[in-house]
């Protein structure tokens, strides 16, 4: 049995839009509730700028700042913690909630170890790294400051001269 009503011209429009427009922001809290109903599901610990601003009343800095919030490991669990993250009363935020999902992911468990800039981390942060030591760190950092950053993973191989499978090891977790 079917569910949905017939839709006026107008909402059969907004359905049409909504499920086919990425980037399609959100107007009003009758859109939103529309959404919700199509099942369109913002992951609040996954988002991207894109996914944030799809939401009405939300800048392009807000949203960069989700973003990079939860890019360095920074966990939403509620609409709560958006507001406080943007230094904004949560009841502002409230109608979202019918889209936002404030499921926790464990990145380790879905296989996306945190990942680490090689060009800016020290000699404590990439000692944290699995398969990196001390004297690999410290040998790291001294060759970037002589040298330069490295460019990419490659250039990183080669200039430390490490292994094949030492790359394929270390590449999960880090960034250029």
């Amino acid at each position: 049995m079917n569910n949905w009503l017939p839709l006026n011209p107008r909402l059969q429009k907004l359905r049409s839009r909504l499920l086919n427009d990425p980037y399609y922001r959100l107007q009003s809290g009758s859109e939103i509730a529309l959404a919700a109903q199509l099942g369109i599901r913002i992951h609040a610990n996954q988002a991207t700028v894109d996914d944030w601003l799809r939401l009405p009343g939300l800048s392009i800095h807000q949203a960069r700042s989700l973003v990079e919030l939860s890019r360095i490991g920074v966990k939403f669990y509620c609409i709560e913690d958006i507001a406080a993250a943007l230094s904004i009363a949560a009841p502002r935020l409230e109608p979202l909630k019918q889209i936002l999902d404030f499921s926790y992911y464990d990145d380790e468990a879905l296989g996306n170890p945190t990942q680490i800039n090689i060009n800016t981390a020290t000699v404590d942060n990439l000692v944290k790294i699995p398969f990196i030591n001390a004297s690999l760190a410290e040998a790291i950092v001294e060759n970037r400051l002589s040298k330069g950053d490295y460019r990419n993973l490659i250039d990183f191989q080669q200039r430390l001269n490490l292994s094949s499978d030492a790359i394929a090891q270390l590449m999960y977790y880090l960034r250029f």
